[in-house]
């Protein structure tokens, strides 16, 4: 039988555990650690003031996620994303999310219209002094609202699934095509007049799926000729 002290224990451990989880994974996302960093437990726990066991379990939760690698006798590091690994994920979240977006779509209020065009209106004010890392955490926001009345709950864990592995290179793929953002912000509203003019299920997933795949074929290409 388990006490209430010992209970209470292990939700004090849970919690200890998802502290150091949520600071480790936004640092990871906003860029503070990049690709390659590595991740000294001790050093963690010293930082948290917690012990060794919190903090290997708030990596596991990251590695689940994809964004830490860990191997034995090397440790923790912060994971970057291949070109084909890239390329494939991208794939990926614009089939998942063009028809995420198409069913949600319907289920979408005036006021969340409203705030996704207001999103959108920020982002265009962000592009006077670009900031690739502000501009596509305000771009996730933005998809991240369209999808939110996705009523297929299943579907919507796995584009939030991809979004988070995507993370940690998506957070600089605009420094790389900066160009890309004022023709982003179009499509924006293109599927917003779409949503807004209830238009067929399938236009909206096919206006959302090629906007993924334009950003993927943008940096595809500045890749190239960059000879990288």
């Amino acid at each position: 039988m388990v006490t209430s002290a010992s209970t209470a224990s292990q939700a004090k451990g849970a919690s200890k555990s998802e502290a150091v989880y949520r600071a480790l994974r936004e640092r990871i996302t906003s860029g503070t650690y990049s690709p390659g960093h590595r991740l000294v437990l001790g050093k963690v726990a010293d930082e948290f003031g917690v012990s060794a066991v919190p903090v290997r379990e708030a990596v596991r939760k990251l590695e689940a996620e994809g964004l830490v690698d860990f191997q034995r006798n090397v440790g923790a590091t912060v994971t970057g994303i291949d070109q084909h690994a890239y390329d494939d994920a991208m794939e990926a979240l614009a089939y998942l999310e063009g028809v995420a977006t198409a069913l949600a779509a319907p289920h979408l209020t005036k006021a969340e219209l409203k705030r996704a065009h207001k999103l959108n209106q920020q982002l265009r004010e962000s592009t006077e002094n670009f900031d690739p890392i502000g501009f596509t955490s305000l771009n996730q926001q933005f998809h991240e609202l369209l999808c939110s009345k996705c009523p297929n709950k299943h579907l919507l864990t796995l584009v939030n699934r991809e979004w988070n592995q995507l993370s940690a290179i998506r957070r600089s793929t605009f420094s790389f095509v900066p160009g890309r953002a004022q023709i982003s912000l179009a499509e924006h509203e293109h599927i917003l007049t779409l949503i807004s003019d209830r238009a067929p299920d399938r236009e909206i997933e096919l206006a959302a799926r090629m906007h993924k795949f334009g950003t993927r074929r943008a940096f595809d290409e500045s890749r190239q000729a960059s000879g990288a």
